[in-house]
């Protein structure tokens, strides 16, 4: 079937343009998509920071509604709506184990643009086109493993579209929060850059009880954000020492801390600012850029954790109807992060994601 798709054929460019889509294979869906988030991975990959085989449609926040489903799917069918994830391949020890975020072939589902059949089901001209992280989101209509596609406990389209990120990046900074730190109540949270990852990861410290949530960014109108939706404290690195000032609001430091910014040097304030045996957890994507971390006063003498987590330790047939849950019961209010673009207008929403203007954009077809 033909579809209208963000095709980006040279580095850091993108253009809509129609392409043709084979229809599902066996263990595969057809969905329709009616929305898509628009996240750092996405502009990291089509600006090559992270190698994806070009030419390819990026787009791995979709959402949308089953059209047709292929040979051996039988947990979804025609008409569900669903919440599109990254996709693991389901027979590694880690996906036996119930990690398929700690997949042995993440990397080549997630950028080789291949499905775990080994075919591409993009093509334009003959030619094949990759999908990012198995889906390629960026388009009128996808297919995807059925492994990774959830079926979504929603009334609309609408509420569906206000979602699309819990296939992400909502799951990254909640699941960073709920599955990795699993902070007691009472404790405390800091969390550096308030975009939608880190916002996620503040609601999720709201769920989980915790005492004292900070959230670090260095613009006002995200820090404002942070509050409305948990943050007990926020501070602007701009203007005060972020590690002063989390160590003066916990006493000593924060239990834990979550590092979504994509800034590497804030990985050291991510640890720096912990107490004892603290816990910081990194989850965004730098490309190649590096730091330099001293053992001492870092890591030994407070006895403190340095982890690195990938789509929030989540299994996402487990984990994103927790979240749906926890968004219609008013507690994950990742609404309030949402701005709407035509999918015309792709490259502005990129535009406003990395100026701060949009928090989490999306993309609405």
């Amino acid at each position: 079937m033909k579809v209208t798709a963000a095709v980006t054929h040279e580095k850091g460019q993108l253009s809509i343009e129609e392409v043709d889509l084979a229809p599902p294979g066996p263990s595969q869906v057809l969905v329709r998509t009616v929305a898509c988030g628009v996240c750092h991975t996405d502009g990291a990959g089509i600006r090559q920071l992270i190698p994806v085989a070009l030419p390819a449609i990026f787009g791995h926040e979709g959402a949308g509604v089953v059209e047709d489903v292929g040979p051996g799917v039988g947990s979804l069918k025609k008409g569900d709506r669903v919440i599109m994830t990254f996709p693991s391949c389901g027979a590694c020890a880690y996906c036996a184990g119930g990690h398929p975020y700690a997949c042995d072939h993440l990397n080549a589902l997630f950028f080789e643009g291949t499905y775990r059949d080994g075919t591409k089901r993009f093509s334009q001209n003959g030619k094949a086109v990759s999908s990012f992280f198995g889906q390629g989101s960026f388009a009128t209509h996808v297919v995807v493993d059925a492994r990774n596609a959830v079926r979504a406990d929603v009334d609309s389209d609408e509420e569906l579209a206000k979602l699309c990120s819990l296939g992400c990046g909502v799951q990254t900074g909640a699941g960073a929060v709920l599955n990795r730190l699993k902070p007691e109540p009472g404790t405390s949270l800091a969390v550096f850059g308030c975009g939608g990852v880190g916002m996620s990861a503040i609601m999720a410290g709201a769920i989980a009880g915790c005492g004292t949530i900070i959230g670090v960014d260095v613009i006002p109108s995200r820090l404002e954000t942070a509050r409305a939706v948990g943050a007990t404290h926020v501070v602007n690195g701009n203007e005060r020492d972020a590690v002063e000032e989390i160590k003066r609001l916990t006493g000593g430091g924060a239990h834990g801390s979550v590092e979504s910014s994509g800034i590497p040097a804030l990985t050291l304030q991510a640890l720096a600012c912990l107490r004892r045996l603290g816990t910081a957890v990194v989850v965004s994507v730098t490309g190649e850029e590096k730091i330099s971390l001293p053992l001492e006063p870092y890591l030994m003498n407070p006895s403190v954790t340095l982890a690195g987590l990938t789509e929030g330790g989540s299994d996402p047939q487990r984990f994103l109807p927790e979240l749906v849950r926890y968004f219609k019961e008013g507690r994950l209010p990742v609404d309030k992060l949402v701005t709407f673009y035509d999918f015309k207008d792709v490259e502005q929403a990129f535009r406003d994601a990395r100026s701060g203007a949009a928090i989490k954009p999306v993309l609405r077809f």
